[in-house]
């Protein structure tokens, strides 16, 4: 019987050779991610559930990342991590990466891909909707609840229906002005935020495999933006170097059958795609940024999950080198590694840092900061009547602070163009 990858990578997690969409099936989960919003109340659950002296299941197979409300001053946001930490004690969990310390990563989604958690052929779930994050890594990566962890958590299994697929192959030759948020944006504008709702999102095609391996994160992130279960991309031999540079874990590699059966197929040819936004308030709000130059912004922001990685710092040095911002701008590194990396990595003989310090940028420290709003201390926080142009990946009212702002969604490249213009402004007029 043809199947899916998502199909193939859940048969294999249920121990059975065929799993059809639609299908309840028992799930043994590789991994288990919480951070500093929706830890506490897991582990909650779980004290409630499996008694208050039970252990879980596996502690190696779980990860807690605080990346969300950390560099603060607000007691509640404290609180949540004085909980992380007294429950990684009485559990002794290897992987528990605490705030203030060495160990200490940054944004979850990127640091699991750093620190060797993502690896293909898995089955991975998250207290995070962006989990799904990690599907770019040839696996099942999916954002679930806080009681579906606390289940997890005691006993390494979950009950859970095998979604539907839907491909989405991209032909020809990225140009340069082009990146993986463009692509993810076309496709919202396309199905809209429920148009791929329990289902997986397969990318396929030249431009995908032609995608270093963070731009393929960026891909899979925002499947959840159009309401889909997992993305998933095939590993390739990109993935398979970035894998075994930082894990010697085995590993399975799987590929859709070729005569598998999908929900839908929609196909792009990337040639015909040019730059676009997400407009206020919605990421299926699509527009061409030519449709939009012009409009006035007050904040450009370049960070989170789906922006903060060292891919898309080097799209934005391209256009900010030599040049100055004309609006408050927020380069906000995902983890401590892409920190660091700023220091390190050149373009045209400068550092990142150099490029973004001398544009008048200010560079925070890593974590999630304004992408998910955050207490009123937190760096980049939109006010009222702001106008952000911002490399996250939602932008309903309030997502970056204050209701009355607007958040215009777009790449690490239109962000900086729009930096340097205090306007929207298509990249390609800096390419």
């Amino acid at each position: 019987m043809a199947q899916t990858i998502t199909q193939k990578i859940l048969s294999r997690a249920a121990n059975r050779k065929f799993v059809d969409a639609g299908e309840n099936v028992w799930l043994n989960v590789d991994i288990l991610l919480t951070h500093d919003v929706c830890g506490p109340p897991t582990f909650d659950i779980f004290k409630q559930e499996f008694g208050p002296d039970a252990k879980v299941w596996d502690p190696e197979k779980v990860v807690v990342l605080p990346d969300h409300y950390i560099f603060t001053a607000n007691e509640h946001a404290h609180r949540n991590i004085d909980l992380l930490r007294q429950f990684a004690r009485e559990q002794s969990l290897p992987n528990y990466y605490d705030v203030g310390t060495k160990r200490y990563k940054g944004v979850c989604h990127v640091a699991l891909a750093e620190e060797g958690f993502n690896i293909p052929g898995t089955v991975l779930f998250g207290t995070d909707s962006h989990t799904c994050t990690s599907g770019a890594f040839g696996m099942f990566g999916s954002g679930i609840g806080n009681t579906d962890a606390a289940f997890i958590l005691g006993t390494g299994k979950l009950w859970e229906k095998v979604p539907e697929s839907m491909k989405f192959t991209f032909d020809g030759q990225m140009p340069e002005y082009l990146t993986a948020k463009d692509l993810i944006l076309h496709i919202l504008g396309d199905i809209g935020t429920d148009g791929a709702t329990y289902r997986a999102m397969e990318f396929d095609g030249e431009a995908v495999f032609s995608l270093p391996i963070e731009e393929r994160m960026t891909l899979t992130n925002m499947a959840i933006e159009a309401g889909g279960m997992n993305g998933i991309i095939a590993a390739d031999a990109i993935t398979e170097a970035y894998v075994n540079a930082r894990t010697q874990k085995p590993y399975e590699l799987f590929r859709s059958d070729p005569d598998a059966r999908y929900h839908s197929s929609y196909t792009y040819n990337v040639r015909e795609l040019e730059p676009v936004v997400a407009c206020p308030h919605s990421p299926d709000n699509r527009a061409t940024v030519r449709s939009v130059q012009g409009t006035a912004i007050t904040r450009s922001y370049i960070g989170s999950c789906t922006g903060g990685k060292l891919s898309d710092f080097m799209m934005a040095a391209k256009i900010l080198n030599g040049k100055k911002v004309s609006v408050p701008t927020n380069i906000v590194p995902a983890t401590v590694k892409v920190a660091a990396d700023l220091a390190i990595e050149q373009y045209e003989g400068r550092t990142l840092k150099q490029i973004f310090e001398d544009a008048g940028c200010s560079i925070a420290l890593p974590s999630c900061a304004a992408c998910l709003g955050g207490p009123s201390d937190t760096v980049g926080r939109s006010v009222d009547n702001d106008v952000v142009v911002s490399t996250t990946n939602r932008n309903f009212p309030g997502r970056m602070g204050s209701k009355k702002a607007g958040v215009y969604l777009a790449s690490p490249l239109t962000a900086a163009a729009s930096a340097i213009t205090g306007k929207l402004t298509d990249p390609r007029d800096f390419l």
